[in-house]
């Protein structure tokens, strides 16, 4: 399936998003008080994280294939 070069620039643009929203919500997540209790992490901390990590490994998989799909497109 080939991707014309506006989808491919669509799914970089998701890829860069996700790279610049989740880290900053990260962030806030471990300075948020119910995040740690007594210097232990708590299930909102690991439910976060598992959040975080997910929606991270599934950007940069939207990112590459738009750069894939952009270098496609070229030829």
């Amino acid at each position: 399936m080939l991707i014309n070069k506006r989808w491919a620039a669509f799914l970089i643009g998701v890829g860069i998003w996700t790279w610049v929203i989740w880290p900053r919500f990260g962030l806030a997540i471990w300075n948020d008080d119910r995040s740690f209790d007594g210097g232990t992490p708590t299930s909102f901390l690991w439910v976060h994280a598992l959040l975080i990590t997910a929606s991270l490994a599934i950007g940069t998989t939207v990112g590459v294939l738009g750069v894939r799909a952009w270098r496609r497109a070229e030829r």
